[in-house]
C-alpha cells in the first residue's frame, strides 16, 4: 500500500507510524509512506505556508501555492493515488471506505491547519474530502494517522491471522464485534462464560454471533438495516423483543 502525507509535521507522522503493527507493516515493505512538507515549497525566507482570509474573520489559512506544490511533488511519486482532503465538512469515514482505499492501492491525504486550506487547492487537486466525525481536531494528520491504520490493516499479510480485519467491528457482515475474554477464568467475581470454556467450536461460533447481534441492536441499531443478516440471525434478534433504545 502506497500512501502519502501532505503535512506541515512530517515528524508527527511518521514517529506515530513506527510502532505496533502499522510500524511492522513498513518494516515488511507493506506499507510505503511519502511524507511531503509544503514549507519545503515556500519561497519566502520565513518559509511562510499561511495568511490572513480575505473578508476578515480569526484565525490563519493555508495559502494555496506551497500546497498545491506539495501535492504536485507528491503525484511524482503516486500519480495515480486519489487525493484526500482530512476536513470535518467531509464524508464521514467508515470501514467500507477504508477498503475502496486499500482495493485501489495508494492515498495521498492532505492534513490542513488553521482555519483550513485555501478552496482553490480543493477545487484543483481534491478528489475526496472525509471527516473522523462531527468534531474539529487542531489538525488533519491525526485523521489521516486513523486513517493509514486502518487501510493497512487490511493489506494481506498485515494481521497475523487473516480473519482478524473479517471479524472485527464493522467486518464483511457489517456487525459490532462480540465481547472477548482470557485468562483468568475468574476475575473481580465474573466468570468467562461456560460456552467459551466448552470446547464445542459451533456452539462457541453460535454464541459470538449472537452476542454480535445482541450488541448491534444495542448500541448500533442502524447497522442492521444494511447488515448480512441470515434467517436464523433474525429469528434471534425477534427473539430478543424490543431494544432499549
Amino acid at each position: 500500500m502506497q500512501v502519502g502525507v501532505v503535512t506541515l509535521f512530517p515528524e508527527l507522522v511518521d514517529g506515530a507510524l513506527e510502532h505496533g503493527v502499522i510500524g511492522r507493516a513498513r518494516s515488511q515493505g507493506q506499507l510505503e509512506l511519502t511524507l511531503v512538507n509544503p514549507r519545503d515549497f515556500a519561497t519566502d525566507r520565513h518559509r511562510t505556508v499561511d495568511d490572513r482570509p480575505f473578508g476578515g474573520g480569526p484565525g490563519m489559512v493555508m495559502t494555496p501555492a506551497p500546497l498545491s506544490a506539495a501535492i504536485t511533488s507528491c503525484k511524482g511519486v503516486m500519480p495515480d493515488a486519489p487525493v484526500v482532503y482530512l476536513s470535518p465538512q467531509g464524508r464521514p469515514f467508515d470501514q467500507a471506505m477504508a477498503r475502496r482505499f486499500q482495493a485501489h492501492g495508494s492515498l495521498m491525504l492532505v492534513a490542513g491547519r488553521y482555519e483550513g486550506i485555501d478552496e482553490r487547492v480543493i477545487t484543483r487537486w481534491v478528489d475526496e474530502e472525509v471527516s473522523l466525525g462531527d468534531f474539529v481536531l487542531s489538525g488533519g494528520e491525526f485523521a489521516a494517522l486513523a486513517l493509514i491504520d486502518a487501510v493497512t490493516r487490511l493489506e494481506p499479510g498485515v494481521l497475523g491471522d487473516p480473519l482478524s480485519a473479517e471479524e472485527d467491528s464493522f467486518g464483511v457482515d457489517g456487525l459490532l464485534d462480540c465481547p472477548h475474554y482470557t485468562r483468568p477464568e475468574v476475575f473481580d467475581d465474573q466468570k468467562v462464560p461456560g460456552v467459551l470454556l466448552s470446547g464445542d467450536h459451533k456452539a462457541i461460533a453460535r454464541w459470538r454471533r449472537q452476542q454480535s447481534l445482541a450488541r448491534t441492536r444495542d448500541r448500533r441499531p442502524d447497522l442492521l438495516e444494511s447488515a448480512d443478516l441470515t434467517k436464523e440471525d433474525k429469528s434471534f434478534l425477534t427473539s430478543l423483543g424490543p431494544s432499549a433504545q
